[in-house]
């Protein structure tokens, strides 16, 4: 069953899941005219390809560590680390440890 978006001025949580990590699935939180916020989750050795988009992003790692590759670098993100990428530059993210990031994305 699909999560459902949160609704203007409703409040959530997005503690570590911890153990939960290999039963959640990643979800888009909100999703509007002008962004969408998901939360990804990736299991250890699993990754989300190779792609771009056209509006700029920002990444936060919420639990874990992840690779987010770029053409030119590679920065490994950890727990508490907040990553910004512009527009139509082409990533990847490759989990090195169970993690979930909370990634905003501007349409």
């Amino acid at each position: 069953m699909a999560r459902r978006h949160l609704a203007s001025g409703e409040l959530t949580h997005l503690e570590p899941l911890g153990a939960r990590v290999a039963q959640t699935v990643t979800h888009a939180l909100v999703k509007s005219a002008q962004i969408e916020i998901i939360r990804v989750v990736l299991p250890a050795g699993k990754s989300l390809p190779r792609h771009e988009v056209p509006g700029e992003i920002t990444v936060q790692c919420l639990e874990g560590t992840a690779d987010f590759i770029t053409a030119n670098q590679t920065r490994r993100m950890q727990a508490g680390d907040f990553l910004y990428l512009a527009g139509h530059v082409a990533h990847e993210i490759k989990a090195l440890e169970d993690a979930s990031l909370l990634v905003t994305i501007r349409l």
